[in-house]
């Protein structure tokens, strides 16, 4: 394949993901704001169906050139429609994402990898949490940890593994006390519920598992 259809196959894929995240996000728009509404605004799964529309409408006038220049999009996007706090974090984490991302050429697993890397980095900067708070952290750092241990068997298998330590990291959310966020005015009460960012961080990992190993 030449570098120039390389590019434009990998552009291609990256949106197949942001669309497969945006199924995602309405598919699981009910249950994600039914899980808020218990410990938080109750808004999470309205903010991120939003949201993600919002980046697929943003993404069909902008005509992105890269896969880094698809997640800025998503980026911009999230950050201007998804309210409360989950719009600065998710919009901070693919913003870090692209720009670990190659400018040129088809992203590796090592690539996305570190792209993962980037955004959990920067979620916690931006939301000053860490592992245990009750956070997306606590599906994404997981996550993370597990892209990294997966070697070489593709960024679909690696993607595979991310979203399947997430959903466990978002499931071992739920007896813990929320340290961060609205969650965490409720104390000892917050416990016994799994908390929805984690939740949608697995959700949106899995989505971007099932478009690549779809494509």
């Amino acid at each position: 394949m030449a570098h120039g259809e390389e590019k434009v196959d990998a552009t291609e894929k990256t949106l197949g993901v942001v669309r497969e995240m945006a199924a995602a996000m309405e598919e699981h728009r009910a249950e994600l704001t039914q899980l808020d509404s218990a410990i938080g605004d109750g808004d999470h799964g309205t903010n991120m169906h939003r949201g993600f529309q919002a980046a697929l409408e943003r993404l069909e006038t902008s005509e992105p050139s890269t896969p880094a220049d698809v997640l800025k999009v998503v980026s911009m996007a999230l950050v201007s429609k998804v309210g409360g706090a989950a719009g600065p974090l998710y919009g901070t984490a693919f913003l870090r994402a692209s720009s670990a991302l190659p400018g040129e050429g088809k992203p590796s697993a090592a690539d996305v990898a570190a792209a993962l890397e980037a955004a959990l980095q920067g979620i916690k900067q931006r939301g000053r949490a860490e592992p245990g708070d009750k956070t997306m952290v606590d599906a994404l750092e997981p996550a993370v940890r597990a892209a990294r241990e997966s070697g070489g068997e593709g960024v679909a298998a690696m993607l595979r593994a991310a979203a399947s330590a997430a959903a466990e990291g978002a499931e071992a959310t739920i007896p813990l006390t929320a340290r961060k966020g609205r969650a965490s005015y409720l104390g000892a009460r917050s416990a016994g519920h799994k908390d929805p960012g984690a939740a949608s961080t697995a959700y949106l990992l899995a989505a971007a598992a099932r478009a690549l190993e779809a494509s």
